[in-house]
């Protein structure tokens, strides 16, 4: 019987600790690079998985987003008010990927919706 409730305790620790992925769990940076393209700043752009799962079909706040740079599509890629990231392919716990754009102002990107592979 206390075997049986240290297996169900550790259970729902590992549930617990792996199991609660999703926007949250993403971390956006924006950072200027120095760099001037046709008349515009460029920003620098990492988007991490702080999850400890894989997180796929990561899609982010994006309206109005424009650049004069052009952003490889399969990086990141504007539908909308939405933009997906990795076009929709896993993001590794703890990994990142990472994208610039140029346009002034900088957009502010925020994390919409994910989905955790737990």
């Amino acid at each position: 019987m206390r075997l049986a409730i240290a297996v169900l305790s550790i259970l729902c620790f590992i549930s617990t600790a792996f199991g609660k992925c999703g926007v949250n769990e993403l971390v956006i940076g924006t950072v200027r690079s120095g760099r001037q393209i046709g008349g515009k700043p460029e920003w620098n752009v990492q988007v991490v998985n702080n999850c400890n799962c894989s997180q796929s079909n990561i899609v982010l706040t994006c309206s109005g987003f424009q650049t004069v740079k052009p952003v490889d599509p399969s990086i990141f890629q504007r539908n909308g008010d939405h933009c997906s990231v990795n076009g929709g392919r896993p993001l590794l716990p703890r990994a990142d990927v990472k994208f610039s754009y140029a346009w002034d102002p900088p957009f502010f990107l925020f994390p919409f919706s994910t989905k955790p592979l737990c």
